[in-house]
């Protein structure tokens, strides 16, 4: 699928890789509409990049009718919805067993239902309108782009939450393909490394020296930049469908 002139979502798309994927693809002629609650930082970024070409939502990804209502308004502002891409996310450290008490559940919950069931809830909600498109010469309708991480293969001690959530995106991506391939939709999902986000960068060195050991070749955190370039390889390339992709510079996580 071509870039230019579509119309993207992007959740989390204020901050981070989300933000790096909306530079992208705007860089490609798309219009991007970013679906997050930092209100503050979206507006940095649409006047960076210019009114006509992002949109600002704010939406609570974890709830049905936020979606809907933000789909909507895409709808009735670009006519129509091309790509979507789940950046929305976050973890909570906690082992299981704790020295003082079992790992909260309702902490558990909360990330199951941000990372795992809002990227569901945008999926559905946005492939519903993207089957109203008309196939382009590839056939295809829509791509849509979930973010899992290293972590839901290789879960480290007190990423209970966050590993569960990741893998049931891994998880999801290939059953996803299979159900909207007759709706001429295409689904990835790329599991990233460790990247020099900006809350990667206010951790301290304790924390971020043990992951940098960890990555091989680039011996590097990854840039956002090399995540949204990934994206934009995606939606390009039409047969490349089902998959979930790492993007870690063959870095495999320890323990801890």
């Amino acid at each position: 699928m071509e870039l230019k002139d579509s119309i993207a979502l992007v959740t989390g798309g204020a901050s981070g890789l989300g933000q790096a994927t909306v530079e992208e693809f705007v860089s490609k002629g798309a219009k991007a509409v970013i679906l997050d609650i930092n209100e503050d930082n979206a507006k940095k970024i649409i006047d960076d990049l210019g009114r006509d070409n992002v949109l600002f939502i704010s939406t609570n990804i974890m709830e049905e009718e936020p979606v809907i209502n933000a789909v909507n308004q895409i709808k009735e502002k670009f006519g129509g919805l091309h790509i979507a891409v789940n950046c929305a996310g976050t973890g909570y450290p906690g082992r299981i067993l704790g020295k003082e008490a079992p790992h909260p559940l309702d902490a558990f919950k909360f990330i199951i239902n941000l990372n795992l069931v809002g990227t569901f809830n945008v999926m559905r909600i946005a492939a519903e309108l993207m089957d109203k498109n008309e196939p382009n010469e590839e056939g295809e309708k829509g791509v849509i782009i979930n973010t899992a991480s290293i972590a839901g293969y290789e879960g480290q001690i007190g990423q209970s939450a966050y590993s569960a959530s990741k893998a049931g995106v891994i998880g999801l991506t290939l059953t996803a393909a299979r159900d909207l391939a007759r709706h001429a939709v295409r689904v990835c999902t790329i599991a990233p490394g460790i990247f020099d986000t900006p809350l990667m960068q206010l951790a301290p060195d304790k924390v971020r020296d043990p992951l940098l050991d960890s990555t091989q070749f680039p011996h590097r955190f990854g840039k956002p930049s090399e995540f949204a370039n990934l994206a934009v390889h995606i939606v390009e390339n039409a047969y490349l469908n089902g998959e979930t992709i790492r993007l870690d510079s063959a870095m495999r996580m320890k323990p801890r």
